[in-house]
């Protein structure tokens, strides 16, 4: 009976000590575990975090944009008349020196029916006859954030406009109803932004504020308005 229980008790802190060990296994099998888990979101997120580096590169050493769509501008057609709201198209190709610095030439049409002064004597004849004016200007642009979803730019503009101010007046001079003479070449100017919304990385939506400056008549007309529209990208910087 004695050598039975003593057996017993040797099984018995055997068995103990294979439980302690084993548990002992376990922990440090999970320790290692969490250890190597953690250890594997550091290299996700580290290769996330490469994959997007990438992606922005190749969103932004395209060596060359083409865009172009509609717009709003608000127009003050003469010296006294009420501004009046004109629609826009816009036509631009930018090329880019490296991923921040770029060079653009820029077209814009704009259409609009201009107020006639009240009082004015072919008001009744001419009602609210059309203008369009059509500046073509260059100048630098800058990206001043780059991001995988969105780039924002600066742009500064300057050149030329066409002003037609009586083509649809019935043969009466623009100046006989208060507004601009038309001209074909007038300095113009403008400055804004560009906020590109990325559908792909050679594809983006572009919208842009902007300031535009004519002369027409010798003064300074101040308008703002906005374009908006869609932005292609080809080729790749050196």
């Amino acid at each position: 009976m004695f050598r039975s229980l003593s057996g017993f008790r040797v099984t018995v802190h055997a068995v103990a000590a294979a439980l302690i060990l084993m548990i002992a296994a376990i922990a440090a099998s999970s320790a290692n575990a969490q250890t190597a888990t953690r250890r594997t979101g550091h290299e996700t997120n580290a290769s996330r975090q490469a994959r997007i580096a990438r992606q922005i590169q190749e969103t932004y050493t395209h060596r060359w944009e083409v865009g172009g769509g509609g717009g709003w501008l608000r127009f003050r057609s003469g010296e006294y008349t009420q501004k009046n709201s004109e629609i826009a198209f816009w036509l631009n190709t930018n090329y880019y020196f490296n991923e921040k610095l770029g060079v653009t030439g820029e077209i814009r049409g704009y259409y609009g029916n201009a107020k006639v002064l009240q009082g004015n004597p072919y008001a009744s004849l001419v009602g609210t006859p059309q203008i369009s004016e059509y500046p073509f200007m260059a100048g630098p642009t800058y990206r001043i954030l780059l991001r995988l979803r969105y780039a924002v730019s600066a742009f500064a503009l300057g050149g030329t406009a066409i002003g037609k101010f009586d083509g649809d007046s019935k043969g009466i001079p623009a100046t006989d109803l208060g507004f601009w003479p038309s001209t074909n070449a007038r300095p113009a100017f403008s400055v804004g932004g560009n906020l590109d919304l990325n559908i792909y990385p050679n594809l983006a939506f572009r919208i842009a504020p902007s300031y535009m400056g004519t002369t027409y008549g010798g003064s300074l007309q101040n308008n703002v308005g906005f374009n908006m529209g869609l932005v292609y990208r080809f080729g790749r910087q050196k």
